[in-house]
């Protein structure tokens, strides 16, 4: 195709158009599904695509097979626990993210739709596919740094069990800090005393003032995207507020936080940052607030809508 035709395939369809965008989570739907961050990060990213002058709906993976997705121009689906198969010779645009459980994604999958993304730059795809590293993204406009009681001392997790003790919570509760932690989350009656769980849940309207709030906020990783390098979409709506933030190790985390999210080894390594003086540990608040900036403006889920719109618009030309 010489550079005229190009130009005028630009020009064409697409050009200035609005496209009606569908994006599937793995949440269920309802009540449910409310509970889940899947269903916040899918609105955030059809707020951004809604800034960029696009339309935008969510639905839960119950809606991927409902005959309105031919009416849809593009259809994002963020992968998660369960795998979503696209209709064959479908004129709609299907884009697969995938934000979590890389290990269940295959080869078959990754070939069924039109590109696929990954919230990792260092996840090798089966059978070499092509894909494109997109990571977890943050609304800057929710959150961002807020003013904070110079004398709180709260160790914030928010966070369901995942059928698990996990780590981040059992060493917190081992440190001197333990009377500090705010407990978010379901599941954890089976291994805290209930006294020790603030609350089941914590409105994601909330989250910007909790992490601005709080002393310390604490995050860990299932294992395999700590392998793979899939990191949490915590650590940058958390880091994005201007929080001081603890998390376990993950394949490429210094390269995307720098210094300004502090890393434990196990437990026991944990148990010794909470009990060194804050001031050791973290940074000032002025670096925390240029890390905060940082990460608005290379990690906000208008540049990854944008990246969407670009890939979505070229394939479509190319139709």
């Amino acid at each position: 195709m010489n550079a005229l035709s190009r130009i005028r395939r630009s020009l064409s369809r697409d050009s200035g158009r609005a496209l009606q965008w569908t994006i599937v989570t793995s949440a269920p739907k309802g009540e449910a599904g409310e509970l889940w961050g899947d269903t916040w990060f899918a609105r955030d990213l059809a707020a951004a695509l809604r800034r960029a002058g696009q339309h935008a709906r969510v639905v839960s993976r119950a809606g991927a097979t409902s005959e309105r997705r031919a009416e849809d121009d593009v259809v994002v689906v963020l992968r998660g626990l369960r795998e979503v198969v696209p209709p064959v010779d479908s004129s709609t645009v299907w884009l697969l993210w995938v934000i979590s459980h890389p290990e269940l994604v295959s080869a078959d999958e990754l070939r069924s739709y039109d590109a696929a993304f990954v919230a990792s730059e260092h996840w090798k795809a089966p059978a070499e596919i092509e894909v494109t590293a997109l990571l977890q993204a943050t609304d800057p406009s929710r959150f961002a740094p807020l003013s904070r009681d110079s004398g709180a001392h709260d160790v914030l997790f928010v966070g369901s069990t995942r059928g698990e003790f996990r780590p981040a919570v059992r060493g917190v509760l081992r440190s001197d800090r333990a009377d500090d932690l705010l407990l978010y989350g379901v599941g954890w009656a089976e291994f805290v005393e209930q006294s020790r769980i603030t609350g089941e849940f914590l409105a994601n309207e909330d989250l910007p003032a909790a992490y601005s709030a709080a002393d310390i906020v604490l995050n860990d990783h299932h294992r395999e995207m700590a392998e793979e390098g899939f990191l949490s979409n915590r650590l940058f709506d958390a880091v994005a507020s201007g929080a001081r933030v603890l998390t376990d190790r993950a394949v490429g985390l210094e390269e995307t936080f720098g210094a300004c999210v502090v890393a434990f080894d196990n437990e026991d390594h944990l148990v010794d940052l909470l009990a060194q003086p804050i001031e050791v540990v973290f940074g000032d608040s002025a670096s925390r607030r240029l890390a905060a900036a940082r990460i608005a403006e290379q990690h906000s889920f208008d540049q990854r809508a944008g990246v969407l719109i670009e890939r979505a618009r070229e394939i479509r030309d190319t139709r």
